[in-house]
């Protein structure tokens, strides 16, 4: 009962939980202004959906809850449409090269532990930095100190060239690093299917000086259009695409996605990086162990597409 066929992935998966899943991710998206696709990615792949259909269609599900959760940020004036189109510019050249890569890791057989490897080694590394820092600036907080970065503050980025001012985030910096960040942005969201948020959030707030609520907004914003394009290469050129999996996991991220900008309002900058540095670490553990762990199954059959 509520089983659905999947015509590309090539099995049949529970309909409420793959809504679940979707709700799920779409409320971390507008909670915590990433595409949720860090998470929804490794729950397919437990789901027994193939890695390289994972990514595309989890790239794909990300484009509907940032739509949602950037029309809420946008009414809270809190979307910078001039940074975001420039993060835009270089997600584009980074997606293009993660999608070619992954097409090639398909064809050698290899994408599913590479994907695995990469997922451990960067959500270990930035969840272990988020949780740190947010831990040391509510210690700080709570003592009295200041430790908010200030937007408008100077370090080496305002000496790069190709200045371009930014009103909305109160900047006037060089270009370089926000297309540097978009493409390392567009590179994971085609070669992981995720949004890019859990590298952008902290990149924007601590190498750009940009203020949280407006980083937030931002953020989704930029994945919309990432995320769209990564889709789009991975049905033309990959053809690892499930729309029927995309529409049911998308459906669900649009609800999700509301009730997440409303639970972030109410709590502190640092309380949210903190949460979203706990699950990025649980994401990271649970990989870990299945990669290191003794399988209950040490053969099973897998569908040519998950090559």
């Amino acid at each position: 009962m509520f089983q659905v066929y999947l015509p590309i992935a090539e099995i049949s998966v529970n309909l409420l939980v793959m809504l679940g899943l979707g709700a799920a991710v779409g409320f971390l998206s507008g909670m915590f202004g990433v595409g949720g696709g860090f998470l929804l990615t490794p729950l397919l792949m437990f789901s027994g959906i193939p890695p390289a259909i994972s990514v595309a269609t989890g790239a794909n599900q990300i484009v509907g809850t940032s739509v949602s959760g950037t029309l809420a940020q946008w009414r809270r004036g809190n979307v910078d449409v001039r940074m975001g189109f420039v993060l835009i510019a270089g997600g584009v050249v980074g997606a293009l090269a993660g999608v070619l890569l992954l097409g090639l890791l398909r064809q050698i057989g290899q994408s599913g532990l590479i994907i695995s490897l990469t997922y451990v080694a960067f959500l270990g590394v930035i969840g272990t930095l988020m949780l740190w820092e947010s831990l040391r600036v509510i210690r700080k907080t709570r003592s009295g100190k200041s430790t908010s970065p200030r937007s408008g503050q100077h370090n080496w980025i305002h000496g790069l060239p190709f200045k371009m001012r930014f009103p909305q985030s109160r900047l006037y910096i060089s270009a370089i690093p926000p297309l540097v960040i978009g493409a390392v942005a567009g590179l994971l969201a085609s070669f992981l299917g995720v949004g890019g948020g859990f590298i952008m959030v902290p990149a924007m707030i601590y190498l750009l000086r940009m203020p949280t609520n407006i980083v937030i907004g931002t953020s989704i914003f930029q994945i919309i259009f990432v995320t769209a394009i990564v889709t789009l290469l991975h049905a033309t050129l990959n053809h690892t695409l499930d729309l029927v999996l995309a529409f049911i996991l998308v459906a669900g991220g649009v609800i999700g996605g509301q009730f997440g900008v409303r639970a972030g309002h109410r709590f502190k900058g640092e309380q949210l990086r903190a949460m979203l540095a706990v699950v990025v670490l649980a994401v990271a553990l649970r990989l870990l162990l299945d990669l290191v762990l003794k399988p209950a199954e040490l053969y099973s059959l897998v569908p040519l597409s998950g090559a």
